[in-house]
């Protein structure tokens, strides 16, 4: 008989995390396949050019539509680009709730 490990509480069945911008909140995903094509956007590509393209797999249709609204500055929407990769990596940012 094969041996069984059952890791099931070692792993966070968490919702994807979401970022606010004042009363919006954007959902981001943050599953391991999607950032496994992430992190092979960057060995590849330009810095601006990966970090479209991760944007585009960080943050589907419905959510950039809310990001639309918001009539960013570009600076600004590169910031929510920026928080949004750092947030699926886990790196923790004064706000956090």
């Amino acid at each position: 008989m094969a041996k069984i490990i059952d890791i099931t509480d070692k792993l966070s069945f968490e919702e994807n995390p979401r970022l606010k911008i004042k009363d919006t909140e954007i959902k981001v995903n943050a599953d391991a396949k999607t950032m496994l094509k992430i992190m092979g956007l960057f060995k590849n590509k330009s810095e601006m050019e990966a970090s479209l393209e991760a944007f585009d797999l960080l943050i589907d249709e419905k959510e950039k539509k809310k990001l639309e609204k918001l009539n960013l500055l570009f600076k600004d929407y590169m910031k929510v680009i920026e928080m949004a990769m750092e947030l699926v990596q886990g790196e923790d940012e004064p706000g956090e709730q």
